[in-house]
């Protein structure tokens, strides 16, 4: 008999109360059981490694921001959402996921700005200085007629960036413009 065969054996004979010989006559009843328990605890922890949870989280953060932005570019819109909606519950706090989740929202074929405009503010909340979510916040509000609030944006990317050359402050200007030469 193999020792895991019998292990298992003498567990369960211990358990049914058949194993008594080494035991004290004198041994209490609760003592006993006790012993019984405790016969039970250690088989299971014997055998826990092999129910173990899978420990492994499936793909990191910055892993589904990479797959979300290559579901983005081939316009799959609903891929980059669910990637974006698992990063965010895995990291709330992360500034860059939200700024791709209210990008995500402004693309999609009907757009939904409320929700675009939602987590572009939560991103700017957890990061005044992020230049993405400036840029595309303006470019939302461009979409929602509003282009007083796309300017305030422009204005803190010039001051974010120090200049008016750096690329976030260039395509919002460019879109700002083309919104007035198209709503005159």
């Amino acid at each position: 008999m193999n020792r895991g065969v019998a292990c298992s054996w003498y567990v369960q004979a211990f358990w049914r109360g058949r194993v008594c010989s080494g035991l004290n006559r004198q041994v209490s009843h609760a003592k006993f059981r006790r012993m019984k328990h405790l016969a039970l605890c250690l088989s299971l922890l014997a055998v826990a490694p092999g129910f173990a949870a899978d420990t492994s989280s499936g793909p990191s953060v910055p892993e589904r921001l990479t797959t979300a932005r290559t579901a983005i570019a081939a316009k799959d819109i609903g891929k980059a959402l669910t990637e974006l909606g698992l990063a965010a519950r895995e990291e709330p706090r992360n500034a860059d996921v939200h700024n791709l989740l209210g990008y995500a929202y402004r693309k999609q074929a009907t757009p939904n700005l409320v929700k675009a405009f939602e987590h572009y503010q939560t991103a700017l909340r957890l990061n005044p200085k992020h230049k993405g979510a400036h840029e595309y916040i303006g470019e939302a509000y461009l979409m929602d007629k509003k282009p007083a609030e796309a300017e305030k944006h422009l204005a803190a990317l010039a001051q974010i960036c120090g200049n008016t050359t750096c690329e976030e402050y260039a395509d919002l200007a460019k879109s700002l413009a083309d919104y007035r030469i198209k709503n005159p």
